[in-house]
């Protein structure tokens, strides 16, 4: 297999982890939703080193912890980007067990048409003309959402624009991803542990002690997940690895349907056909301008 269908093998596995998390929620009973977040960071901070290590990234994270030193800046802006991060790690453990799962697919479909918005906004960055249609297209679906519902789901609205200013800073930063979450790992580390000692049931491994293999068994998933996207997004030019990150919110489409049981009402097919509609124009676009980049890179040599 040469790198190309590595890479796309590699994103596919880790947008399929990445949709295995949600089911994987509901076994960690009596935990709720915000301890189910605390103890994910703990657990995942010594599974990250361990990435680090296998992945011999050390030298790098070192040579970041040197900026964040040198950098006032760059220390300040760390608990912000812990702070949105964290939202999002708790938002998507916190639905499943709220049955708000559908709701996070819808996030993460419009998610890429907030990014091309917040591209045009904040960057001065042009639409292309297939990108303003998938625009229109996504804003038909949330016109009729807020037309059936009378108001959007907040759950929506946190997943699909929580995410812009997190990349935004994490550009501004100039960090690579493996330190930047090792860090923000970091950050989170006190409130989980705060989380863990305020609110925490007591003698819980005495309650339930599955979670002794259950809870570093979602470290790991959690772990194997990002490791898969870091190599992906090494291995793939950056169009097509955008593209396949579109496989995730439909796994979770489909998660939260057949495993996890949600009802789907038939009114918001108008709501979500539109938003698909945006989605496969983007892809469209991204795919066309990407093999008119590889043609170019051809003729060139």
């Amino acid at each position: 297999m040469n790198l190309s269908g590595r890479g796309v093998a590699l994103s596919i596995a880790a947008s399929g982890l990445f949709a295995l998390v949600p089911g994987y929620v509901r076994l960690l009973e009596p935990l709720d939703g915000l301890q189910v977040f605390a103890q994910r960071v703990l657990w995942s901070l010594p599974a990250v080193l361990l990435l680090v290590t296998l992945m011999r990234q050390w030298p790098l994270l070192l040579a970041a912890c040197a900026r964040v030193r040198r950098e006032p800046w760059l220390f300040a802006s760390l608990p912000l980007a812990a702070l949105l991060m964290g939202i999002q790690w708790a938002l998507f453990v916190w639905a499943p067990l709220a049955g708000r799962m559908l709701e996070v697919s819808l996030g993460y479909f419009l998610l890429p048409l907030a990014m091309v918005l917040a591209g045009r906004v904040f960057y001065g960055e042009r639409l292309r003309p297939l990108q303003r249609l998938a625009v229109a297209c996504a804003l038909l679906g949330v016109a009729h959402e807020l037309w059936l519902t009378q108001a959007f789901s907040w759950v929506v609205l946190v997943t699909a624009l929580g995410y812009p200013p997190y990349f935004m800073l994490r550009r501004w930063m100039r960090l690579d991803a493996l330190s930047g979450f090792v860090f923000e790992m970091l950050f989170m580390a006190p409130v989980a542990i705060w989380l863990v000692l305020q609110w925490g049931p007591a003698d819980l491994f005495s309650q339930a002690p599955q979670l002794w293999w259950l809870l570093p068994g979602l470290a790991l998933l959690s772990s194997l997940a990002f490791a898969a996207m870091m190599a992906a997004s090494r291995l793939l030019p950056l169009g097509l690895f955008g593209i396949l990150s579109y496989v995730e919110p439909v796994l979770l489409f489909l998660v939260a349907l057949v495993f996890l049981g949600e009802q789907f009402n038939s009114a918001q097919w108008l709501t979500y056909i539109p938003i698909w509609l945006a989605v496969l124009l983007v892809g469209w676009d991204s795919t066309r301008l990407l093999l008119k980049q590889a043609r170019q890179g051809r003729l060139s040599e």
